[in-house]
C-alpha cells in the first residue's frame, strides 16, 4: 500500500513538474473608445486567434487614462492562454451569454465550448449552445464595467467575487475593458465594439406556433385555420425538419409538402409568416444537388489528414461546410435564392454547434462534434485553424453567410434569422432562443434569467420555447409560462416529437380563454414593444431588462430574477413569483384586456411613474393596424409629469433609413384637477396623422383610472375627479 501510495504521490509530482506557467506582460494598453480600452498581451497573434466578436477593427484614440485600475492579468500556462481581472468584492457581477443558473453570476463558472445539450443535462447545465466571453460588473454606486475575452477557443469563464478569470485552450488573446457610469452605457459600448441586431420586421414580434414537426401541408393549414377561427393572436407558423426531402437540407418533401410555395401564400393570405428550418450539414449523397455543388466546389471540412470529414446528424452522414471561407460562404448564401422563392419570410438554423451524432464510436473518443483537429482552410481576414479554435465560431460564421444570402434574395425585405448556437457579436446576425428545454416548473423559472443574461451581454432579441420543448406539457404549465412569456423578446410555443400538443388551444376551453388573454396583450403592446426594439437596435439596449435598471443604488434588487422590466417603464411580475424584489417609486397596477387582472396565470403589470405608454387594439396578426385607435396610458411621477414615444414605419422594408417613419414624443403634465396630454416633438418624414386619427387616453393614478380622447393636432385633457 505504502509503494502504491508512493507511486501516486510521484506520479502527481511529475505531472506538476512538466506544468509550465508564465505571467505575460501587456504589450500594449489603448483607449479606442469612450473609456474603452484594449489590452495586448506579448506574443499576441491574430493569426492564431483572429477575432470573430467584433464588428469591426478599433482605432486608438489616445492612451489609457490616468486612474484607470482595471488592467487584467495575462498568463500562459502549457500553450494554453489565460487572463484575469481582479475586482473589489463588493461588485455584483452579469453576463456570460446564454447561461444556466442565477441571474447574479458571483460564484460561478461556465464552459465555452457550444453543445446540443438537451433540458440543459450536459456537464450540469455549465454549457450550452452559445458562447459569450463576456462579464458585467456593476459597483455599489451604479458605476459599471464590462470586460471582452477577444476568443473563440474552447475556454472555461470563472465569476468569483474577486476576480474574473478565463482559462482558454489556445493562443493568446485581447481583451477589451469598458468602463462607465452605469450598466446601460457599458452596454452600449458592448454595442459599439461588437454592433448590434437589424431592426427586425414588425411581424416578428407576434406569437409563433411551431413544433418538431408539423409533418404535412395539411397539418400546416390545420393550425394556421384554427387560430383565425378561435381568434387567438398568431404571426408565424414554422417548418421543423421533417418538411425536407429525407432531412436533405434546402429540399422539401414531394409527399407531404408538394407545393411550399401554394402553401405559403395561402398562409399569406391569412395573414401569416412562414420559417422554415436549415441546418449545416448537407446529406453524403451523390445523387443530391447541394451535395454535389459543395463537392464540386471544394466546401466541405477536412480531417487531418485531409480528407472529407463525414459525421452523423439528421439525413445520415452529413458533409459540413467550412464556414471560415469567403468562397464557402458565398456559395452557402446562394443557396437561398430559390429556396425563398417559394415565399419563405424566414429562416431558422439549427444544430449548428454543429452537432454530430457519434453514439456509434467508442465513448471516450465522441465530442458530439466534429474532431478537435479538423481542418478549416480560413481565407480572407481568417486565418487556417483548427476545430479546437473555430467550433464556437460556427454558427457564427454560418448565420452571417444565411443573413447575406436572405438579404441578397429579399433585398427589399428585412431579414429574419434565428439560430440556435452563435457568439459574442452574433446579434449582427441573428435572434436566437434557448435551445432544448424542459417542460417544468424549474426550466419555466429559468427562462427569466437566461433571456435577461443573453440581453445584458448584447443579444436583445430572445426568449425559449414557451410551454417546454422536451417531455409533456399539463394546461397549468402552459398557463404559467405564456403568462409571462408573452412578455419576452422573442415568443414562440414550441414542442419536441412525441408529446402532446402545445397550441393554445390543446389544453382546454378555460386554458384557451387564458392564452387568449395573454396573446391579446401581447399584442396591444405591439406598439410599445416596437418602439423599444427600434432604440435597441441603435443603442445596443436590451429590451427586457433586470429590475435594478430602475434603480441602480437599490442593493435589493441586484439578485431578482422572477420579476423583469420590458423596456425602462414596464414592470412584469409572473405569476409563479411570490415574493420578489420590487422598485420604491410609483409603479400603477395595468389592465390591458378584460378579464386579465382576474386571471390567476396572467403576470401582474406596472407602469412606472413618469411613463407614458402606447398601446394599440387587439389584432389577430400585425397585417392588421394597431392604431384605431391610439391608446396612450400615462402613469405621472410625483411633479405630475410623464413622457413617452412611439415609434412606427411600415413595419418592413428600409424606408425607415430613408426618413419613411415618424417617432413622437408625447408629455403630460398634471395641472389643478387636469391632465394635459401633447404631442411634444415628432421625428421623421411619415405622415403618421393618416394612421393616428383618433388617441385614447388612460391615467392611471391611486389605483383608478380616468380616461379621455382626442388627437394629434388637439391634445388631450383629462379631469381627475
Amino acid at each position: 500500500m505504502n509503494i502504491k501510495r508512493q507511486s501516486i504521490v510521484l506520479l502527481a509530482l511529475a505531472c506538476i513538474a512538466n506544468i509550465t506557467t508564465a505571467n505575460i506582460a501587456i504589450q500594449r494598453s489603448t483607449l479606442v473608445g469612450d473609456r474603452i480600452v484594449e489590452f495586448i498581451p506579448v506574443g499576441f497573434d491574430k493569426s492564431k486567434t483572429p477575432s470573430l466578436i467584433l464588428n469591426k477593427e478599433p482605432t486608438a484614440i489616445g492612451n489609457i487614462p490616468i486612474g484607470w485600475l482595471l488592467i487584467p492579468e495575462f498568463t500562459f500556462t502549457n500553450d494554453k492562454a489565460s487572463a484575469t481581472l481582479k475586482i473589489a468584492s463588493d461588485i455584483s457581477l452579469y453576463g456570460g451569454g446564454e447561461v444556466t443558473g442565477p441571474l447574479l453570476r458571483n460564484g460561478q463558472y461556465i464552459k465555452l465550448w457550444n453543445t446540443d445539450t438537451g433540458a440543459y443535462g450536459v456537464d450540469g447545465g455549465k454549457r450550452l449552445y452559445q458562447t459569450h466571453p463576456w462579464v458585467m460588473g456593476v459597483r455599489k454606486d451604479g458605476t459599471a464595467f464590462g470586460i471582452i475575452f477577444d476568443s473563440s477557443w474552447k475556454a472555461e469563464l470563472y465569476t468569483n467575487s474577486d476576480a474574473i478569470t478565463y482559462n482558454s485552450e489556445g493562443a493568446l488573446f485581447r481583451i477589451f475593458v469598458i468602463d462607465r457610469e452605469s450598466p446601460q452605457a457599458v452596454l452600449k459600448g458592448l454595442a459599439e465594439l461588437t454592433g448590434t441586431i437589424q431592426m427586425p420586421p414588425l411581424w416578428t414580434l407576434g406569437y409563433h406556433q411551431c413544433r418538431f414537426s408539423y409533418t404535412t401541408e395539411k397539418r400546416v393549414r390545420e393550425i394556421a385555420d384554427t387560430f383565425r377561427a378561435k381568434k387567438l393572436p398568431c404571426d408565424v407558423i414554422w417548418m421543423d425538419i421533417d418538411y425536407m426531402d429525407g432531412y436533405r437540407i434546402f429540399s422539401f418533401d414531394k409527399n407531404n409538402f408538394p407545393d411550399p410555395k401554394t402553401l405559403n401564400d395561402d398562409l399569406h393570405i391569412k395573414g401569416f409568416h412562414a420559417v422554415y428550418m436549415i441546418d449545416p450539414g448537407a446529406k453524403v449523397d451523390s445523387n443530391y444537388s447541394v451535395y454535389q455543388s459543395g463537392t464540386q466546389n471544394n466546401v466541405w471540412i477536412k480531417r487531418a489528414d485531409g480528407t472529407e470529414y463525414n459525421g452523423k446528424a439528421w439525413p445520415g452522414y452529413c458533409a459540413f461546410p467550412d464556414f471560415t471561407q469567403p468562397k464557402v460562404r458565398d456559395w452557402w448564401s446562394g443557396l437561398y435564392k430559390d429556396f425563398l422563392s417559394k415565399g419563405i419570410d424566414g429562416v431558422w438554423n439549427d444544430v449548428n454547434e454543429p452537432t454530430v451524432f457519434d453514439d456509434d464510436i467508442p465513448k471516450d473518443q465522441r465530442t458530439n462534434t466534429l474532431p478537435y483537429d479538423a481542418l478549416h482552410a480560413g481565407g480572407g481576414t481568417l486565418p487556417a485553424g483548427s476545430h479546437l479554435l473555430y467550433h464556437n465560431a460556427y454558427g457564427r460564421l454560418m448565420v452571417e453567410a444565411s443573413l447575406k444570402g436572405i438579404l441578397a434574395a429579399n433585398p427589399d425585405k428585412r431579414p429574419f434569422l434565428l439560430t440556435r448556437s452563435n457568439l459574442l457579436g452574433g446579434q449582427r446576425y441573428a435572434a436566437t432562443w434557448t435551445g432544448d428545454n424542459w417542460a417544468g416548473t424549474e426550466h419555466l423559472k429559468l427562462s427569466v434569467p437566461m433571456s435577461i443574461t443573453l440581453g445584458l451581454s448584447g443579444q436583445p432579441f430572445s426568449g425559449p420555447d414557451i410551454g417546454g420543448f422536451l417531455n409533456n406539457t399539463s394546461g397549468d404549465l402552459w398557463a404559467n409560462w405564456l403568462g409571462f412569456g408573452v412578455f419576452l423578446p422573442f415568443v414562440r410555443g414550441h414542442a419536441c416529437a412525441g408529446t402532446n400538443d402545445k397550441e393554445p388551444w390543446a389544453y382546454g376551453d378555460e386554458f384557451e380563454k387564458t392564452s387568449r388573454i395573454a396573446l391579446e396583450r401581447r399584442y396591444r403592446l405591439l406598439p410599445y414593444i416596437y418602439t423599444l426594439f427600434y432604440y435597441s437596435h441603435k443603442t445596443g439596449l436590451p429590451v427586457m431588462e433586470p429590475v435594478f435598471f430602475a434603480d441602480l443604488k437599490d442593493l435589493r434588487l441586484r439578485a431578482e430574477q422572477e420579476a423583469f422590466l420590458l423596456g425602462d417603464n414596464l414592470l412584469v411580475v409572473p405569476a409563479f413569483s411570490t415574493t420578489p424584489a420590487l422598485p420604491n417609486g410609483i409603479w400603477e397596477k395595468l389592465s390591458l384586456v378584460d378579464g386579465d387582472i382576474q386571471d390567476k396565470y396572467q403576470a401582474t403589470l406596472k407602469v412606472k411613474g413618469g411613463s407614458i405608454i402606447p398601446a394599440g387594439k387587439i389584432i389577430q396578426n400585425t397585417n392588421e393596424t394597431s392604431f384605431d385607435p391610439l391608446t396612450l396610458i400615462v402613469c405621472l411621477d410625483e411633479k405630475g409629469l410623464a413622457e413617452g414615444k412611439l415609434f412606427t414605419d411600415d413595419g418592413d422594408g428600409w424606408g425607415f433609413r430613408r426618413g419613411d417613419y415618424c417617432l413622437l414624443k408625447f408629455t403630460a403634465k398634471r395641472v389643478d384637477h387636469k391632465v394635459i396630454v401633447r404631442l411634444n416633438g415628432k421625428e421623421g418624414n411619415r405622415k403618421v396623422e393618416k394612421e393616428i386619427k383618433k388617441i385614447n387616453v388612460e391615467v392611471l393614478l391611486n389605483g383608478k383610472i380616468y380616461k379621455a380622447s382626442g388627437s394629434l393636432k388637439g391634445g388631450i385633457k383629462v379631469t381627475i375627479r
